[in-house]
């Protein structure tokens, strides 16, 4: 059933209700009102005959009946509207008055009653209602009883005439209520069809199309800005897409296209063994370039559909970030990089050590990459607050050149470097960061990224905690020594002051095939 309808038949059977409330409660207080008047008029009555009786003489006998009076008693027209009689307490009928009949309006027991206090009824009186009262009264020092009444046709005209013009106007009142709701819906909903109608022609090319917004300033208009506002984050999603896919298709075209050259060289005839084992090497390194480009892809997207991408367990973070280093130890050696690992107790926390290592592989990749030859990288682990509020902090930072001012508000977006021309040379493609801030954000945690005070970049992540661990019975395996590379370069002159100590294995150097920023 359309709305519109809808709108029509609540108004008017909401009308209908409201109607027939108000005309019942109507029709209640007008005949208690008017039984009210009623009754006090016949009670200023009764209180004058009963005076009247009281300093009067004895009453006349009744005159004998006549012909009139026996017509008056079997008519059955139209009476009088009041009529008076005056009882003996036993019921005999003492005095009259033209309209009351020569019959006692009042049985013995009523007389009875009356002749103690007042007594209400209603009685026949040629064929009309009549409201009675009885009162007691004293005539010629005799109890008598005054008996007075009313017609009550006053009243039940009154009645019955509201009551039919309830019924009659009742139902053009509740039929004009609908019209008017429905008209009023369908004028209400008119720019709804039309916003309706610009949707529905809206499609993924005509990504600049809005609806049309009402001058209203209704909830109608309300809501066309709210679906334009929804229609700006739909098309910056699908540029963001678009986007997405064409870098996505340009870091794809660059290893294959260097994979199908080293195929097509290794198929030429006459090469060597020593030829065809180079170019199978190089066609593993772009294979495996094309893997990790995929993984992170495949991170990524499953990160955007808000699907799990971490599996939390209780751990130690130190642990992730001793094999980190250890791990790019070995790659900071050839340039005489050193890599500092400094962490604050055992710290408990819900995490999964795989993605947890993943990141901070990324970092220190990163660090690595830009770190001047014989500088440091430092690694951190720190807590920050107490209770619920309490944080890990992880932070890796470089002595390099730091990140350029125009690009730190873009360093966790995809496909984003800081040196695009030589971070495509060496083998990045920009997705490093951003990998790290999802899985941070998988976490429930951040990733920041600045300049330190003292120079180079710093990238900090912060994850909840879930309380103090005792420390680990077993110790770590110790930090094996930096290897000894083939034919290392002259290392830089030692600047730190004699007697220095160097932590084992915290040494290392940056490759230069190592992920961009």
């Amino acid at each position: 059933m359309p709305l519109r309808l809808r709108l029509a038949l609540v108004f008017a059977l909401g009308t209908a209700l409201v109607i027939a409330a108000a005309g019942f409660l109507f029709l209640s207080r007008l005949g208690t009102g008017l039984d009210a008047s009623l009754a006090e008029t016949l009670r200023a009555q009764a209180d004058a005959e009963a005076v009247r009786l009281e300093v009067a003489g004895p009453l006349p006998p009744l005159p004998p009946p006549s012909a009139h009076d026996a017509d008056q008693d079997h008519d059955t027209g139209a009476g009088a509207e009041k009529v008076a009689q005056v009882l003996a307490p036993d019921g005999r009928l003492l005095a009259f008055t033209d309209g009351a009949g020569r019959t006692p309006l009042a049985d013995p027991a009523q007389a009875a009653a009356g002749n103690r206090r007042e007594v209400w009824f209603t009685t026949s009186v040629q064929g009309q209602e009549y409201r009675m009262l009885a009162v007691p009264a004293a005539n010629a020092g005799h109890d008598v009883v005054v008996l007075v009444g009313a017609s009550t046709r006053l009243v039940d005209t009154a009645t019955a005439h509201t009551r039919d013009a309830l019924l009659i106007g009742g139902p053009p009142a509740v039929l004009a209520a609908g019209l008017a709701a429905y008209w009023l819906a369908g004028s209400a909903l008119r720019p709804v069809h039309r916003m309706s109608g610009r949707l529905a022609e809206i499609t993924g090319q005509d990504t600049g199309a809005r609806l049309p917004v009402p001058a209203t300033r209704d909830e109608i208009a309300t809501l066309a800005v709210t679906m334009n506002d929804v229609l700006d984050r739909l098309a910056d999603a699908l540029a963001r897409q678009r986007g997405f896919a064409a870098d996505v298709g340009h870091e794809l075209r660059t290893p294959l296209t260097a994979l199908k050259a080293e195929l097509e060289l290794a198929a030429q005839p006459g090469r060597t063994r020593e030829e065809l084992a180079a170019a199978v090497a190089a066609a593993a390194r772009d294979t495996d370039r094309l893997i990790r480009l995929s993984e992170d892809l495949l991170l990524l997207s499953r990160t955007d559909e808000g699907r799990p991408v971490v599996r939390p367990e209780p751990l130690d973070p130190a642990g992730p970030l001793a094999q980190a280093v250890r791990a790019a130890a070995s790659r900071a050696a050839p340039r005489d990089v050193r890599i500092r690992l400094r962490t604050e107790g055992p710290v408990a926390m819900e995490a999964d050590p795989d993605r947890l290592r993943q990141a901070v592989d990324n970092l220190l990749d990163n660090a690595l990459r830009y770190a001047p030859r014989g500088s440091e990288v430092d690694v951190g682990l720190t807590v920050l607050g107490t209770g619920a509020k309490a944080r890990a902090v992880i932070e890796v930072r470089d002595r390099g050149p730091g990140f350029p001012r125009a690009f730190l508000p873009l360093a966790f977006e995809r496909f984003r470097r800081a040196d695009a021309a030589r971070s495509r040379d060496g083998g990045g493609a920009g997705l490093g960061l951003a990998i790290v801030r999802s899985i941070a954000q998988a976490h429930g945690g951040t990733a920041t990224a600045d300049n330190a005070p003292g120079g180079g970049a710093r990238v900090r992540l912060e994850l909840p905690l879930t309380g103090p661990v005792p420390p680990d019975p077993v110790p770590p395996d110790p930090v094996p020594p930096d290897p000894v590379p083939p034919d290392p370069e002259p290392p830089a002159p030692d600047t730190r002051p004699p007697g220095t100590p160097d932590p084992p294995g915290q040494e290392g150097a940056a490759p230069p095939d190592a992920p961009a920023r």
